[in-house]
């Protein structure tokens, strides 16, 4: 891809960002490297990356990447020391879990996972001090995990897991206010009355779980929940363009 990768390099270096979608690219071409004080914005969406090389943690500028519908088993760690990075869209891929060196991402703001292979929530996205909008939809997730009593997030999707466990933790988040968990593996027992009664939680999405909605709305807490405001939806247009 010779002279269209020259072409798309050269306006890179004019606007800092470059995309290299769908291109078969099996790896990180060598001359990406020479841009590694300009790039903010790079998108290798579409192609059949494997691995991730090390050297990804020279993109010291960059604020956005985006390396969905590819191949990626595992991150490196070094993605760690891309301290700009504000958004990373990691969609379509066959990750099973997160290095422990994304807890540098001081300023991520949105991450997103969707239909990857993680078995367990991503225990360092509980660190980030300013994540906004985490989508883990389409994964193998249990639980939402205790020890998470300062996760920032304001959105959260764990649409489509098997999450039979929510932890009262979640009242204890500063600042959520959308908590998805349709077609998930809870019961009526397991969804925590202090999460309904006392959280800022203000959509909270259940439809396709192991209960009828009906039956939801005699759970003790739910009427508290209307008086707060509480929207339980069953249909939401409402969705992040996360590519």
């Amino acid at each position: 891809m010779g002279n269209s990768l020259k072409h798309h390099l050269e306006n890179a270096q004019k606007t800092g960002v470059l995309q290299l979608c769908s291109k078969n690219l099996t790896e990180i071409p060598n001359d990406l490297f020479k841009m590694i004080k300009v790039l903010r914005t790079l998108d290798l969406s579409d192609n059949k990356l494997v691995v991730l090389p090390s050297n990804i943690g020279q993109f010291l500028q960059l604020k956005h990447l985006t390396l969905s519908k590819n191949r990626l088993k595992e991150l490196p760690n070094e993605i760690g020391n891309l301290k700009k990075l504000e958004n990373v869209y990691l969609n379509d891929n066959n990750l099973t879990c997160l290095p422990s060196n994304m807890s540098m991402l001081k300023h991520l703001r949105i991450i997103s996972l969707s239909n990857n292979k993680l078995t367990s929530f991503p225990i360092v996205l509980l660190h980030l001090p300013h994540i906004e909008v985490v989508d883990l939809s389409r994964n193998k997730i249990c639980s939402i995990p205790d020890e998470s009593k300062e996760f920032q997030v304001i959105e959260l999707n764990l649409n489509q897991n098997q999450v039979s466990f929510m932890s009262e933790d979640i009242v204890s988040w500063p600042r959520v206010k959308i908590l998805r968990l349709e077609e998930n593996c809870l019961t009526l027992a397991t969804i925590p009355v202090s999460i309904l009664r006392d959280s800022q939680v203000s959509l909270l999405a259940l439809d396709g779980n192991l209960f009828e909605m009906k039956e939801f709305h005699d759970k003790e807490g739910y009427e508290a929940a209307r008086a707060k405001t509480l929207y339980m939806e069953k249909y939401d247009t409402h969705k992040y363009d996360y590519d």
